[in-house]
Formats: structure tokens, sequence, C-alpha cells
């Protein structure tokens, strides 16, 4: 659990896992149109990313497909905000949300 602590602080990774978030399955070329950083960078990210189980790698043919897996960021929430009350931490971050102006919708 350490390492996948660690591997959340670093906001392109973050940024990495919210891109797979929104479309799973991406290539290396594909998760690079979208950031702001080199491809040697993405790549390193991407491999610490594996090493932590938050990203598996599909190979097809060819191509490398990298696929977000959500369980150790389960994992966490089941060890450290399952304790609260999960519905009032939902409606808390959601006012938060329309607060600062985040709201998707």
């Amino acid at each position: 659990m350490d390492k996948v602590f660690k591997a959340l602080s670093d906001a392109s990774r973050r940024q990495l896992l919210d891109q797979l978030r929104s479309d799973n399955g991406q290539t290396l070329g594909q998760l690079c149109k979208h950031l702001d950083m080199s491809r040697q960078a993405v790549t390193k990210h991407l491999k610490l990313l594996e090493a932590t189980g938050l990203v598996v790698t599909v190979w097809r043919g060819r191509e490398k497909f990298h696929y977000l897996n959500p369980l150790p960021i389960q994992e966490i929430a089941d060890r450290w905000i399952d304790k609260y009350e999960r519905g009032r931490l939902c409606v808390l971050a959601e006012l938060k949300k329309n607060l600062e102006g985040e709201n998707d919708g």
C-alpha cells in the first residue's frame, strides 16, 4: 500500500491515471498526445504505475495498451474511507466541487 500512496503522490502520475479513467486502453503514443510530458517521462511514470498494479498492460500484436486497474485504490478506500460514513463524505465532496466550480454537469 505504501507504493500505491507514493505513486499517487505525483501529479503527473495522477494525470496519467485520469487520462486512462476517461479513455481506458491507450497506447503510449495516445497517452503522450494529451500530456505535456516527454515520451520518456510518460514511460517512466507508466512503469512505476505498472509496478504498483495501478496500470496493467495488454499486448495486441505490436501495440501495448495501458489500462487503469482501480483495485489498489479501492483497497485504500476500504481501509481508510469506509471506516467513516461514506454517504456524508460524498455529500461533502460534492458540496466542495460545487462551491469551487468544479461541477462536471
